[in-house]
């Protein structure tokens, strides 16, 4: 259950780089500068759209590491042009991608501390109330920001690639 919920999460937030790549062709359609849309939020009380990158990101490092028995990597947060917020997706994806099956071998047993949760959490409630809840929602609102400065980002965004087959 471990290794297949971490890699749902990691596809959901390797969905947010086909997100920038459509924000910049907008950019370049409308002749502005694409770094604008990085501040941008949805409400005043919000994140903008480089804090939810960064938070989905931190959500998925951590349940990779956590739940592997491991500290997660550190990333400053100091991300400021599209290029970064893109090479902090992939080195986010590149760790919780090098986590093997086995590594989870263990996860059921392990006790997590969030730091804005009291008391501790059990692998799985850490795994279904914070980690899923928190990878997505930092994902939506990434889309739901851009989409809502026009960029053209649509639901099959969102949802990411479907391994299909011929039956």
């Amino acid at each position: 259950m471990y290794a297949q919920a971490i890699a749902q999460c990691v596809q959901a937030v390797k969905t947010m780089e086909t997100y920038l790549d459509k924000a910049e062709r907008f950019a370049n359609a409308k002749k502005f500068d694409v770094a604008v849309l990085l501040s941008t939020r949805l409400a005043p009380d919000m994140g903008g759209l480089l804090y939810q990158i960064q938070s989905a990101c931190d959500y998925l490092k951590g349940g990779a590491a956590f739940l592997s028995g491991q500290q997660p990597p550190r990333h400053e947060d100091n991300e400021r042009t599209f290029d970064e917020a893109r090479a902090r997706i992939r080195k986010t994806i590149d760790f919780a991608e090098s986590v093997t099956v086995d590594q989870y071998a263990d996860a059921a047993s392990q006790i997590v501390k969030v730091s804005w949760v009291p008391g501790k959490l059990t692998a799985e409630n850490y795994l279904l109330q914070i980690v899923i809840p928190n990878v997505y929602f930092h994902v939506a609102m990434a889309y739901a920001i851009l989409r809502t400065n026009g960029v053209d980002v649509g639901k099959q965004d969102f949802i990411g690639p479907v391994n299909a087959f011929d039956a």
